[in-house]
């Protein structure tokens, strides 16, 4: 059943990262912006490895953090449900801001945040913590994985650099469709 449950979701991500945000011709509604990113987040958990050293036990949560306003709503609790990475049941916690955010794996910035964009890539100081967000040119800042959309596709940027400083490797699956992007300054 779990396996099964992954190969939906895989064929689900690569349908919806495929998908314009329109009407198709025979009248269904297509996926909403966030429900599109939702399934990315939740799938980049299978796309990128992480050190040992970012569990503290082998069962504790792979937790999927958000900073700012929450865009998804209960799209990505959905999306994560009963799903696993490993041995690690995967969790969703929200941070009101910055100085709130705690252990995870994966850190969601909100545009909300974009003044604190700098402040929060330096406090988590080459944690293994895959950065993601929507805002303009992060990826060139720092952030690890940055939504773009391009005639109404979801696209990646994706910062290597900022990603291997922090121990973790990202698939080429992963790599291949995305834009490499480099932090400005060369650091």
């Amino acid at each position: 059943m779990a396996v099964l449950r992954r190969r939906l979701w895989a064929l689900l991500w690569c349908t919806l990262a495929t998908t314009a945000f329109a009407h198709e011709a025979r009248g269904a509604e297509a996926p909403t912006e966030y429900q599109v990113k939702a399934v990315f987040v939740f799938n980049f958990a299978r796309f990128v490895e992480w050190p040992a050293q970012a569990f503290t036990s082998p069962n504790e949560p792979f937790v999927i953090g958000i900073v700012g306003t929450d865009p998804f709503g209960a799209r990505l609790d959905e999306a994560v449900r009963g799903e696993q990475v490993g041995e690690h049941p995967l969790l969703v916690k929200r941070f009101r801001n910055a100085g709130e955010i705690g252990p995870c794996q994966i850190l969601y910035i909100d545009r909300s945040e974009g003044a604190q964009l700098g402040p929060i890539l330096a406090a988590l100081n080459h944690r293994p913590t895959l950065t993601v967000t929507d805002l303009d040119g992060a990826a060139q800042h720092g952030a690890m994985i940055q939504f773009v959309t391009e005639s109404s596709r979801i696209r990646l940027r994706i910062n290597v650099e900022a990603a291997r400083a922090a121990g973790l490797t990202i698939s080429s699956k992963l790599l291949r469709p995305a834009e490499i992007v480099a932090t400005e300054g060369g650091g």
